[in-house]
């Protein structure tokens, strides 16, 4: 058996080309396009490199676009105070404080300050509450797990009634994405068993899975052996074991592994996302997707 390649570059195209789209029926019916703002706190390498992604994406749908950078010595009552600013700026749809954040600020304190309404990342608790009581009730999943759904609804795995494994149990990932796939409606009502480090037999629990989703973080640590034949296995993890020179640059890039044993288990697996370009293309799309979500709710529009 060779599995089929769920392609989250692909997935990730489809999805852009529907929010363009979207974004153009926004602007022309209220004048306005959605409008973002991703706040940076210092000069964190690899945090620069992931909100001009963020940015470029949101400027190539046709987004509002705003970008705030903030010194790394800004005080915790000056960030407050830019994002009091912004939730009240009824153009702002949606705001993201990049993280992590410099050890003088409280992250928990941000992020509870963000409006719940424009918290596309999905972490405040008012909308980790929302996402647990699911239905109309959730405004923005968060943007991994969102993007997870929506691989395994592309790609047209059967999630309702099936055996669903989330191996981790992390805040942005593993429960999140449990409480999504275990509620009743479209692209869920699966049953979901969560094992993390503290489960007696993780290998048993996964070779019962119709569906495995593994975020814990460990690069191979889920073994071919692990796998029931046929499933659809989607990997999280994003694990730098090393670095090679491009063959196109001649820099040096870093080597990428995913948590799953990639190529023994394309053997199994009746579908599997790679490591690169599976999950990862998808979180800033999500994101896009939230700050829709949030100037449709704004503007009264029905949520899709």
């Amino acid at each position: 058996m060779t599995a089929k390649i769920i392609s989250g570059t692909a997935v990730r195209d489809q999805i852009l080309q529907e929010l363009k789209a979207e974004t153009e029926r926004l602007k022309a019916k209220y004048g306005r396009a959605p409008g973002l703002v991703t706040i940076l706190v210092g000069e964190n390498p690899a945090s620069v490199s992931y909100v001009t992604s963020k940015i470029r994406t949101a400027q190539s749908l046709g987004f509002r676009e705003v970008q705030c950078n903030l010194p790394a010595d800004v005080s915790q009552e000056a960030l407050l105070a830019k994002i009091a600013e912004f939730n009240a700026d009824p153009g702002t749809d949606g705001i993201l404080v990049q993280l992590p954040l410099p050890k003088q600020i409280d992250e928990k304190a941000v992020l509870n300050a963000i409006d719940p309404d424009k918290d596309v990342d999905g972490f405040h608790p008012v909308n980790v509450g929302r996402l647990m009581i699911g239905g109309d009730q959730v405004l923005f999943p968060p943007c991994t797990p969102a993007g997870i759904q929506e691989l395994l609804v592309r790609s047209g795995c059967e999630l309702s009634g099936a055996e669903v494994v989330v191996v981790g149990r992390s805040n942005i990932v593993g429960k999140p994405i449990a409480v999504m796939l275990m509620q009743k409606g479209r692209a869920a009502n699966a049953t979901v068993t969560v094992v993390h480090t503290g489960s007696r037999d993780i290998a048993e629990h996964c070779r019962r899975a119709d569906v495995l989703i593994v975020a814990a973080g460990v690069p191979g640590l889920v073994k071919p052996e692990w796998i029931k034949p046929g499933a659809t296995v989607i990997d999280v993890g994003v694990n730098r074991v090393g670095e090679k020179i491009s063959e196109k640059t001649g820099k040096k890039i870093a080597i990428l592994k995913g948590d799953v044993d990639f190529e023994e288990a394309s053997k199994i697996a009746g579908a599997i996302t790679p490591v690169p370009g599976g999950v990862g293309p998808m979180t800033i799309t999500m994101l896009m997707r939230n700050t829709v979500r949030g100037m449709k709710r704004r503007v009264g529009e029905p949520l899709s």
